[in-house]
């Protein structure tokens, strides 16, 4: 497997494109050869899972597989123009639904492949806050900011509504999903408070004592589901390939299980989604013969 950064017809004003990730080259053995298929992600645990164990499976059906890892408006932008073939990452209907309205055109919804997200506002258990609408009363508990993620994220849009919708008084902070956890790792180990940007599922929940906060204005909306999409004409183009695609649906549950073993000190996430692979190949032949 390659990984890559897309040529340069990406162009959509305010779309930073990133440099693919160095993840281990390898593969299943597998059958002859038959195309290259193209993956884009952001570096997001849950997307670096699926994505990976997407690429496995493809590979033991006799693709060859390259993965992108980018923003999400240029993972989006990269899906509409044809340099990546699909996307197994698309957050639905709400935090993605400004990208998929403006690229939907040249794409195809292959409909839900994880059931039961959830986007919102954590913090460590033992805080005494429980709902968004009483931060402000509690902000310099907080240092009086928000720890978010990447400024490209859905989930950050949708908080800056919540900080405009509940007036609040706290800076939201940029970063990344690494450096969010880090902060929140370090916060509960000193027995500090702190509130991050978070989504289910997360290895976080399974790791530490944490909890969401109250949406009593629901702006961050129900449950959501991760979709997989494609260009338009990866059917036609590559049939075999697109079935998989379509067939692919696993539960929060067995994700959870390739993001915790993604968090091991000195793991490769690619590596461990061929390992997940091999040992469930139950589940896998369901996506190879449907």
């Amino acid at each position: 497997m390659k990984t890559r950064t897309l040529n340069h017809r990406i162009r959509l004003a305010s779309l930073a494109l990133v440099a693919g990730t160095g993840l281990a080259a390898g593969g299943l053995a597998h059958a002859q050869d038959q195309g290259t298929v193209n993956l884009a992600y952001v570096e997001w645990s849950s997307e670096v899972a699926s994505t990976n164990v997407v690429a496995a499976v493809l590979e033991q059906a006799g693709f060859e597989v390259e993965l992108t890892s980018l923003s999400a408006a240029a993972m989006f932008q990269a899906l509409s123009t044809g340099d990546a073939d699909a996307i197994v990452a698309a957050w639905l209907p709400t935090t993605h639904a400004d990208y998929m309205e403006r690229v939907g055109e040249n794409t195809e919804d292959l409909g839900v492949n994880l059931d039961g997200t959830k986007l919102g506002l954590v913090v460590p258990a033992y805080t005494d806050v429980d709902s968004i609408a009483d931060l402000n009363d509690n902000a310099d508990s907080f240092n009086g900011e928000i720890i978010g993620i990447d400024p490209g994220a859905g989930l950050m849009s949708l908080t800056e509504e919540v900080v405009d919708t509940y007036d609040l008084g706290l800076n939201l902070r940029s970063g990344s999903g690494a450096t969010m956890t880090a902060a929140l790792a370090s916060a509960i180990q000193n027995e500090e408070d702190i509130v991050v940007t978070s989504w289910t599922p997360h290895w976080m929940f399974a790791r530490f004592d944490v909890k969401y906060l109250e949406d009593p204005e629901n702006v961050y909306g129900g449950a959501e589901q991760i979709h997989t999409v494609v260009r338009s004409g990866l059917k036609e183009d590559m049939p075999e390939a697109y079935a998989i695609l379509d067939a692919f649906e696993w539960t929060p549950e067995q994700m959870g299980e390739v993001m915790l073993m993604n968090q091991e000190d000195g793991s490769d996430p690619y590596e461990n989604a061929k390992q997940w692979v091999e040992e469930n190949q139950d589940v896998v032949e369901q996506w190879l013969n449907s």
